[in-house]
């Protein structure tokens, strides 16, 4: 999973102008109704690199094209939406990841399915302050999806793919937030800056009227999304390792991405060390040698 800078600029799309939504919606249904089929666009590195594959994709294979995809999380959650919406109920999903849903889409279906796609520095051309917050969301999506990486091979954990995912995708409700809420979604960062003891997810329902951590249980079931990808994103079961696997990767991302010297770090390591069976000096070793 890689994240080159995003500074290519793709062939033009058709321009969709965003409706902002300046006040918060009722509850979390309504909140899922609305980011059900929302625009997600993508990163304009990832678009570009699409339009180039598209001309070329005689010669594209699944592993190429994963290679483009798993690097954005808004193409990640349109690729793998679209695919459950073809799949037969009951169908079991647990091992699916982005290269088998494209082996088993096909590389033409899927250019015939996605063409030129909005970007993200287009949608919000007008919003400086959301753009940035989408980038460093994005950054520290990465950051996270590395460290999940790097805990799930240590444990020898047979899904390392989903866990990756499942840490890269984390913080997708909050993206979509920067692009569809920007002035509700600064609120909330600057509520938390403002004082950092008090809990997101406070702030959220304040803010917000529902919980981003709920919206995005909510939004992963919606579009049908792998099993275990729901179910190890579900961070109220922080009882089962491959979920602590997920959110320690995701907390130390978040801490550590000014630095190391936050004060949440040391406690990040002891839970670590617990989750990888280590003394805290070596789980602090290990994923200073994964950054």
């Amino acid at each position: 999973m890689s994240m080159p800078p995003d500074e290519s600029v793709p062939p033009p799309v058709p321009a969709s102008v965003p409706a902002y939504l300046t006040a918060p919606l009722p509850d979390l249904e309504a909140w899922t109704r609305y980011f059900r089929d929302a625009e997600k666009p993508i990163r304009s590195s990832t678009a570009l690199a699409l339009e180039r594959m598209r001309a070329e994709q005689e010669t594209v294979d699944a592993h190429m094209l994963a290679d483009v995809i798993q690097g954005d999380p808004f193409m990640t959650v349109k690729l793998l939406a679209h695919a459950a919406s073809l799949r037969r109920p009951g169908k079991d999903t647990d091992t699916e990841t982005i290269t088998s849903t494209l082996v088993l889409m096909g590389i033409a279906p899927f250019f015939r399915t996605f063409g030129p796609q909005q970007t993200i520095k287009d949608w919000l051309h007008d919003q400086p302050q959301a753009l940035d917050g989408l980038r460093l969301l994005m950054q520290r999506a990465y950051r996270a999806s590395r460290f999940a990486l790097g805990f799930a091979v240590h444990r020898g954990d047979p899904d390392v793919e989903l866990i990756q995912l499942a840490a890269f995708l984390y913080d997708f409700p909050e993206m979509l937030m920067w692009c569809h809420a920007p002035t509700l979604q600064q609120r909330v960062r600057d509520a938390q800056r403002a004082d950092p003891t008090l809990r997101s997810a406070a702030i959220q329902r304040e803010v917000l009227h529902m919980e981003l951590d709920d919206l995005r249980q909510a939004l992963l079931k919606l579009w049908h999304m792998p099993e275990l990808l729901v179910r190890i994103s579900d961070n109220r079961h922080t009882d089962l390792p491959i979920v602590r696997n997920v959110v320690l990767a995701q907390r130390l991302a978040r801490h550590t991405m000014q630095g190391w010297d936050n004060a949440a770090v040391p406690d990040d390591i002891n839970d670590i060390a617990e989750l990888l069976h280590c003394t805290p000096r070596v789980a602090l070793a290990y994923v200073h040698k994964i950054e």
